[in-house]
């Protein structure tokens, strides 16, 4: 199979600050960039496409302040393995410079180990249109991520221009994502800020943890802020909130809704799979067919890239959550805690 090369995306520089000073040089661009893993950093490393004072340098090397550090794309080709599967889209919005898509539970977003067919790339490279290339060959378009068994609103760039500026704005905190999540328990808080660094779990390397204040954090914790406001509550006990987030660490909200003792429910690996305090074989049934966690990505918002005119999407739950969600209003209302009105979007 022949591949065409493509034109290099920009380079990028950055003068090395004090809160990056002493952090190997891998982690903190990948901390830096939503757009580059640690993986393809550490590999644009090897091959001598970053630079640190002009110099090769290598994954390991803790930054200093005031060093100059380049990043130089190499041009890329489309990998042999990676073939266009024609896989329907839930198309939100698209022109030529993005996509805004809404993401069924259950896809994964990019190959990785385990996931080497069926991901949205796969269905992106067979929908009509270009695909920026600025995330690698293995993840043309995609400038952020959802996690697999999370639904909802992601953004496709189509070209280097549109995914250079969609990037900036998530690095910026100028592109607002916002969720909706069922979690266990009745809070104790209408809203809350949780700011508590995250990082991978020291055993358990499909996981992430917190790192509270006084604990000793490994270089792989990053700070991370989520603010939570419950838009309703029910006598399960449960309750829906709204997460915004601030930052975007690998399983941010599920690990924040955790730590604070309201886990996400169905969520497999941080607690959210408990039993009923009541006896109600059809609510059974209805959270075993969320089908993963019940966190779903509902509104998007950013500025054009090139017209600077303000976007913003929302998406509906999938059908099983809002019948979940429905039959928690029908059956365990609370008091005093009638249905959002964000939730009053005809869905």
């Amino acid at each position: 199979m022949s591949t065409t090369p493509t034109a290099p995306p920009p380079s990028r520089r950055l003068v090395v600050m004090e809160e990056d000073a002493g952090t190997r040089i891998d982690q903190a661009l990948a901390s830096r960039y939503d757009d580059l893993t640690r993986s393809r950093i550490q590999k644009l490393i090897e091959s001598g496409h970053i630079t640190v004072n002009g110099a090769p340098t290598r994954a390991s090397y803790p930054l200093r302040v005031g060093d100059r550090v380049c990043i130089a794309f190499p041009e890329t080709t489309r990998p042999e393995g990676l073939l266009p599967e024609e896989i329907e889209l839930d198309i939100v919005y698209e022109d030529e410079d993005l996509l805004v898509i809404n993401k069924p539970v259950g896809m994964v977003v990019h190959p990785a180990v385990g996931s080497t067919r069926g991901t949205l790339v796969h269905a992106l490279l067979a929908y009509p249109g270009a695909l920026s290339s600025i995330a690698g060959e293995d993840r043309p378009g995609i400038v952020h991520r959802l996690d697999k068994d999370t639904s909802g609103l992601i953004m496709v760039a189509r070209n280097d221009y549109a995914h250079n500026d969609l990037s900036r704005q998530i690095r910026e905190r100028t592109a607002g994502r916002r969720y909706l999540a069922l979690v266990w328990g009745n809070p104790r808080f209408d809203r809350v800020r949780v700011e508590v660094p995250i990082g991978r779990h020291p055993t358990d390397r499909k996981k992430m943890t917190v790192y509270p204040a006084g604990e000793r954090r490994p270089p792989s914790a990053r700070d991370a802020t989520t603010d939570l406001t419950v838009l309703e509550r029910f006598t399960l006990p449960c309750a829906l909130l709204e997460a915004k987030l601030k930052t975007g660490r690998t399983h941010q909200i599920r690990v924040h809704c955790s730590y604070i003792g309201h886990p996400v429910m169905g969520d497999p690996q941080y607690g959210g799979q408990r039993k009923l305090p009541v006896r109600d074989l059809e609510l059974e049934d209805l959270i075993e067919r969320v089908e993963g966690q019940a966190l779903h990505a509902y509104r998007l918002s950013f500025t054009h890239p090139r017209t600077g005119a303000p976007m913003e999407f929302t998406a509906p739950p999938p059908r099983p959550y809002l019948e979940l969600l429905n039959y928690l209003r029908a059956h365990y209302p609370m008091e005093g805690s009638g249905p959002s009105p964000l939730v009053g979007l005809n869905w």
